[in-house]
């Protein structure tokens, strides 16, 4: 049974990905803004969802006087690094990624200064409600500032693009979908795993971990595999600014949240020397090459095998 449920998830996000790129693609050309703030704004907050949703459930929890202050946490570190490493470095190989300069420096400035921002918040070991407050705050800053790059009026339509309404619909319609489907095919995934015998800590650390990246990684396959690079590319850095600020934000808004110093003393270094890496990688030659893709990819990999050696010696 689990392993058929395991095949109807993979399934679905296949199809939930096909369906959210056509109608991302015909949205993006009827509204006449680029691909990559299709992917930034839209996209990236629609694959974060269900972070979001486990955010404010462990918050409410922890109000009610409960300690999941790590689910938050180490679910927006686990997912950053998952989007950042593995689904970058993977797309990575697929194709050359490619930005503007001028993009380049815009939102990789953001990703640092959002990652330092939770840094600072946490070095105490607790985020308040102010604290919570400023990176939300800091979030809906940056979206206001990607909304003004959007120019009202109709784009030029091309042949093939769904109508407006449609497009919309698509977009939506897709996007439950791939959600959706992620959460079934790692709920499925591990009951195989631990059928299988598998330890809970390879199903925790690469599973669940990679699991909460499924959106990101199918919708940017898809993407890159029908040639639009850059949604592909704004998904992923729109994802991991949303990722770093909005769970963190959100739970701390409910109720004070715990940050574990394991997290501030590893997780938080990592992902930042992975995020300078990627930076580097791109303003070089304004995109990521196959090599680099491999590189970062191998990072991840390195990352995941830590994870897995400290928690076998424990």
């Amino acid at each position: 049974m689990d392993i058929a449920l395991l095949i109807l998830g993979l399934a679905g996000l296949w199809f939930g990905t096909e369906v959210t790129i056509r109608g991302a693609v015909s949205a993006a050309n009827r509204f006449g803004v680029s691909e990559f703030i299709i992917g930034v704004v839209i996209l990236s907050i629609g694959s974060d969802l269900p972070e979001l949703a486990i955010a404010i459930d462990a918050g409410l929890k922890n109000a009610a006087g409960g300690n999941y202050s790590d689910v938050v946490v180490g679910s927006a570190l686990g997912s950053t690094l998952g989007q950042i490493g593995f689904v970058l470095g993977f797309v990575g190989l697929l194709s050359y990624l490619t930005l503007p300069l001028g993009v380049i420096y815009r939102h990789g400035s953001t990703l640092i200064v959002s990652l330092a921002l939770l840094a600072l918040f946490g070095y105490d070991g607790t985020v308040t409600f102010i604290e919570g407050l400023a990176l939300l705050l800091v979030y809906a800053i940056y979206l206001v500032a990607l909304l003004n790059e959007v120019h009202a009026g109709a784009g030029a339509a091309q042949e093939g693009d769904l109508p407006l309404r449609r497009a919309m619909v698509y977009l939506v319609v897709g996007l439950v979908i791939v959600v959706g489907s992620a959460e079934l095919t790692v709920s499925s995934a591990v009951s195989v795993a631990r059928m299988l015998g598998l330890s809970d800590a390879v199903v925790a650390i690469i599973l669940i971990g990679l699991g909460s990246s499924l959106p990101e990684l199918t919708i940017s396959i898809a993407a890159v595999m029908k040639g639009h690079h850059r949604m592909s590319v704004g998904n992923l850095i729109g994802s991991n600014v949303f990722d770093t600020l909005v769970p963190v934000g959100a739970a701390a808004v409910i109720a004070p949240l715990n940050f574990d110093e394991g997290m501030l003393r590893f997780e938080v270094p990592y992902l930042a020397f992975l995020t300078v890496t990627v930076l580097f990688f791109f303003l070089r030659k304004r995109g990521i090459q196959r090599w680099e893709a491999a590189v970062v990819l191998a990072l991840y990999c390195v990352y995941v095998l830590l994870k897995l050696t400290v928690s076998f010696l424990r």
